[in-house]
């Protein structure tokens, strides 16, 4: 990837916006390093030896930053660290938490071949066990990791010094100048569930707020073709969640390719565009094989799921053809059964952390989980501030193919300088708005075009 390229993909800035070049090629293995007081890199730096351990003192990227003659040299590949983060490859490259990843693939199965027989009880304390230490690991940074969008921004702060520019123009990352986005979902576990969706919906709808529902297509229950046309007549997203969600659809190549296959038919049966995993499984390697328009099966930070991981971005992006829409918030399962905790306060934690960057704040809610009136109470309250959160904050309140359109449409504009003035050209422009990026000290501002107000972020 050229150097420059993650940082204009991500912005969407004029191509001459920033010249950015490497002091050397990486040295010795991909490993973590920093990039400024927050964010975490992992791939090679040219200047020092990375670490193959987060936990130990790591190298500080941005010190190695030279300015020459308007260009930025760095030590690192942009590029290469982005994706590493985004593809999760620091997981499979990185130290061991002392579980291996075959060990982990054996107790999944044999917790999947006894799990109908199980209690709820038992199940629940199972998964606190297997979750132990999760507050004790150090990356991705809980409860949010920016890593992803720091690196980019940061990177943005540089080639202003460096080009002594007041400010480099943009396009705006949400439609209509919005200052965020919110997207909710709902995987449908059981026929409890999806006996629950109607009055969901109800529910939903009592505070404005639209959203998805990932259904099973096989072995946990039957959907009628009425119920998915009641989701769809009455405003709302059906997706496909996994095949039949028995924890195996990635346990091997042949099983997968085989699901793959019947997965992506029932896709086209539904009109479905987008596709989550059963209990956020994944392996980004094998997208290519489904023909959904877009995932949403990595979270922003897995230390609370059964896989390890963590995208650290709180923005969506391409994975191979695929766009993937990354879950930006705890699961409610986790939160109600493992955290023990029937408030929104962590959310509302997430979300200020979100909100700070402009960036996507994606839920996942289980109709299934929420029929008790404890937790059902706790959703709707989570309902509620999302709904100020449209209405005060200017938040986008979206469907996830509505997200997937805009992004895609957005990776396809360009700024043009025409009559004095940047102006977007591309699909969807209409809806587009041209931004600044400014220096306010060491940190970086925004300011909209047709706006006077700025927004710092650290970067």
């Amino acid at each position: 990837m050229e150097i420059n390229e993650a940082v204009i993909d991500f912005f969407r800035c004029p191509e001459d916006s920033l010249h950015l070049g490497l002091l050397q090629p990486g040295l010795g293995a991909p490993g973590f390093f920093k990039f400024g007081p927050e964010a975490i890199g992992y791939g090679q730096v040219g200047v020092a030896f990375a670490s193959d351990d987060v936990r130990r003192e790591l190298h500080d990227a941005s010190s190695d930053v030279r300015m020459d003659g308007g260009a930025c040299l760095i030590s690192f590949d942009p590029g290469s660290v982005v994706e590493n983060l985004r593809r999760e490859r620091y997981v499979a490259d990185g130290p061991s938490d002392g579980v291996g990843l075959a060990h982990r693939g054996l107790v999944r199965k044999a917790y999947y071949a006894v799990r109908p027989i199980l209690p709820v009880p038992i199940r629940k304390y199972l998964q606190r066990i297997s979750l132990r230490g999760w507050d004790q690991k150090p990356f991705p940074r809980w409860p949010v990791d920016r890593s992803v969008d720091q690196i980019l921004e940061r990177l943005m702060l540089f080639a202003l010094k460096a080009r002594g520019l007041d400010r480099i123009p943009f396009i705006w990352f949400w439609p209509e100048g919005k200052s965020a986005c919110a997207v909710m979902t709902h995987d449908v576990e059981t026929k409890t569930g999806l006996d629950f969706c109607s009055s969901l919906m109800d529910l939903n709808d009592s505070y404005g707020i639209k959203s998805s529902f990932q259904i099973i297509p096989e072995g946990r229950y039957h959907t009628p073709p009425q119920v998915r046309a009641e989701i769809e007549r009455r405003g709302f997203e059906v997706d496909v969640h996994d095949w039949n969600h028995d924890g195996h659809l990635y346990s091997d190549r042949a099983t997968f390719l085989s699901r793959a296959a019947k997965i992506n038919r029932i896709a086209s049966d539904w009109g479905a565009q987008g596709f989550r995993s059963g209990v956020l499984y994944r392996n980004l390697d094998w997208y290519a094989e489904f023909t959904f328009s877009y995932d949403m099966s990595v979270p922003n930070v897995g230390h609370l799921d059964p896989q390890p991981g963590g995208c650290c971005t709180t923005f969506p992006y391409f994975i191979g053809k695929m766009l993937e829409i990354p879950l930006t918030t705890t699961q409610d399962y986790p939160l109600f059964h493992v955290l023990r905790d029937y408030s929104i306060d962590l959310w509302r934690k997430q979300i200020g952390l979100i909100l700070q960057g402009h960036g996507l704040i994606s839920t996942v809610v289980h109709p299934d989980y929420i029929i008790e009136k404890r937790a059902r109470a706790t959703y709707s309250e989570l309902l509620a501030y999302l709904a100020v959160l449209g209405s005060a904050h200017d938040v986008w309140l979206a469907l996830p193919r509505d997200v997937n359109r805009w992004w895609r449409d957005r990776a396809r504009m360009s700024l043009i300088r025409k009559n004095g003035r940047w102006e977007i050209e591309g699909p969807g422009s209409e809806r587009a708005r041209v931004a600044y990026a400014s220096l306010d000290g060491e940190s970086l501002a925004y300011t909209l075009s047709d706006s006077t107000h700025e927004v710092g972020i650290r970067a």
